[in-house]
């Protein structure tokens, strides 16, 4: 499983220049979505556009994975998270969200280069 990262949904749906680091993720369907990545993504678009086919297209690209909410449990494990590794709130929900399922975290945002199962793609 994976989990991506707000920063590479974000490429991934700009078709930026690291756009093809993220897809074989997101294509796969082999997705964990931590509900705070589905915020992070709609909440840069709309600052950004008011385009219905790009809200479409991120509709239709979040929906092959398994979106998890934010529990308790996980909140308190992302607390600890962000206090061990300097995280900031979202990074460690998303990251304790990912280790909760057993998943990589596939970013391109620097807070997660050097955390253990993690595959980082510096950003061009």
């Amino acid at each position: 499983m994976i989990v991506v990262d707000s920063s590479g949904w974000i490429e991934y749906l700009l078709d930026e220049a690291n756009a093809g680091e993220f897809a074989p993720a997101i294509e796969s369907r082999e997705l964990v979505i931590p509900t705070i990545c589905v915020y992070e993504v709609q909440r840069f678009f709309l600052s950004r556009t008011s385009d219905p086919e790009l809200f479409k297209k991120l509709r239709e690209a979040m929906s092959g994975g398994v979106v998890v909410p934010l529990q308790a449990s996980l909140a308190m494990e992302a607390a600890n998270l962000s206090k061990a590794h300097r995280l900031p709130m979202a990074d460690s929900i998303i990251l304790a969200t990912a280790r909760h399922h057993g998943a990589a975290v596939w970013t391109q945002d620097t807070h997660f280069a050097e955390l253990p199962d993690v595959k980082f793609f510096p950003k061009h």
